[in-house]
């Protein structure tokens, strides 16, 4: 029998949209329970007595006291150029862009610092128990595979691709139709697929790519049926002219995507605050995805995201944290931001809820949710361990909370990544709060 590890503490983990299901029937929780993993795989879950029967004598149990086991998070949108410039004062998006992204992103020439900075990032997800991400890099061939190189060591299940912009920035950050399309093409070859790794053909957003250009990144999806694509959309109301004025002939900004096929259930389109009626029809139609970026969208003034307004238009919803427009790798600090532009709204977002859109409907977004997402026998084992007493604030707060959903409430409004005590991914633990990465 292949050596299996045994994890013990209070287990909770998504199982259905509660929006579709109800609450009750959305997710699985148990209070004494215990989680079998081998071969980066979960082999059985549940109430601790009942498996531990159905285990061998000699099996090893790690005992975790005052935890949750969760599902790893899924963030469905971030830059990791941009970790460096988190929290650049005073820009909406475009001067934003102009003023401090463009000559982050011009040091990604360099290979080294790519590595280095790909090293800081992934670290800092683990720290914060994210444990998948779709990633834009830069216009760099070499950032992407610098990304890939340390993503794949750790064995992240990871998406990931080289932005593609050919107009409307600095001379030193352009690309080609051509060559985005021939460099895009090579790493797709070298990393979709390989491993964890899996790729996704990414046009900055509209204004930046040229109508060759959009019509390059249309050809790889249709070359490679497999493969995702990401880009912006509808962020904030500045852009949404600017695209008008260059695209004149199409209908509103998604019908510029749409035009050139790209469009489609591995198609994710972050923010996408200012949708027309029409828009949000063709993204349910389309099975089109979109990554709600709370922090982002607060951040840079974009706007505020109607959740409920899209689910009515069965539209699959992740969350992301956008960095470095977004102001947290925390997926637990973006959770809390959700919650509070919902509240604007007058909408809720329960607590079981937004740990459905930071784990399960994350997978569901990306479409790998026969992989993760939650802890069903059989998923990888990308898994966190909760601290409900990382700080003595909410130390006090939980022994005042008097049923599960206020924990969980607590733990959203109050966690970061302190509440996170360890992070592990295919089975292996790659982050102790103690001490930090843990070695490959």
């Amino acid at each position: 029998m292949t050596h299996a590890i045994a994890y013990r503490a209070a287990i909770l983990h998504s199982l259905a949209d509660p929006a579709k299901v109800g609450l009750d029937a959305s997710y699985a929780y148990y209070e004494d329970g215990v989680l079998v993993v081998a071969d980066g795989h979960v082999r059985d879950i549940g109430p601790a007595e009942a498996v531990l029967a159905r285990q061998p004598a000699d099996l090893e149990v790690i005992r975790f006291d005052n935890k949750l086991i969760t599902s790893g998070f899924i963030d469905t949108h971030i830059h990791f150029p941009q970790t460096e410039m988190i929290a650049s004062y005073g820009e909406q998006l475009l001067d934003w862009l102009n003023n401090y992204t463009f000559p982050e992103e011009r040091k990604f020439v360099d290979a080294a610092h790519a590595a280095r900075v790909a090293t800081l990032f992934l670290d800092e997800l683990l720290r914060n128990g994210t444990t998948t991400a779709m990633v834009f890099g830069t216009v760099h061939k070499a950032s992407v595979e610098a990304f890939f190189t340390e993503s794949d060591k750790r064995n992240m299940r990871m998406i990931a691709g080289k932005v593609m912009m050919d107009r409307h920035a600095p001379d030193y950050l352009l690309d080609t139709p051509e060559s985005g399309y021939t460099d895009s093409k090579a790493l797709i070859e070298r990393w979709h697929n390989k491993g964890r790794q899996l790729y996704a053909v990414t046009p900055r957003f509209a204004p930046t790519s040229t109508a060759e250009q959009l019509s390059a990144a249309g050809r790889l999806l249709a070359e490679y049926d497999d493969v995702y694509m990401q880009t912006h959309l509808s962020e904030n109301k500045q852009e949404i002219e600017w695209v008008r004025s260059l695209f004149p002939e199409r209908k509103g900004y998604l019908d510029v995507y749409d035009h050139f096929g790209l469009l489609g259930e591995r198609s994710v389109f972050a923010h996408a605050v200012h949708l027309e009626q029409e828009e949000c029809e063709r993204m349910g139609e389309s099975d089109s995805v979109i990554s709600f970026c709370p922090t982002s969208n607060l951040f840079l003034g974009s706007g505020l995201f109607d959740l409920p307004r899209m689910e009515e238009h069965q539209v699959r919803v992740g969350l992301g944290t956008d960095v470095g427009g977004g102001t947290s790798f925390s997926m637990l600090q973006t959770i809390a931001e959700a919650y509070k532009i919902q509240q604007l709204q007058q909408h809720k977002l329960h607590p079981l809820k937004a740990l459905y859109l930071a784990t399960l409907g994350g997978a569901r977004a990306l479409r790998l949710e026969n992989k993760v997402g939650n802890l069903e026998v059989g998923k990888e084992a990308d898994f966190l361990v909760l601290d409900l007493h990382a700080t003595p604030l909410m130390k006090a707060r939980m022994n005042n909370a008097h049923n599960l959903f206020e924990q969980l409430f607590v733990l959203m409004m109050l966690g970061d990544d302190r509440a996170i005590a360890e992070t592990y991914i295919y089975g292996d633990c790659r982050y102790r709060r103690d001490q930090g990465p843990v070695a490959v």
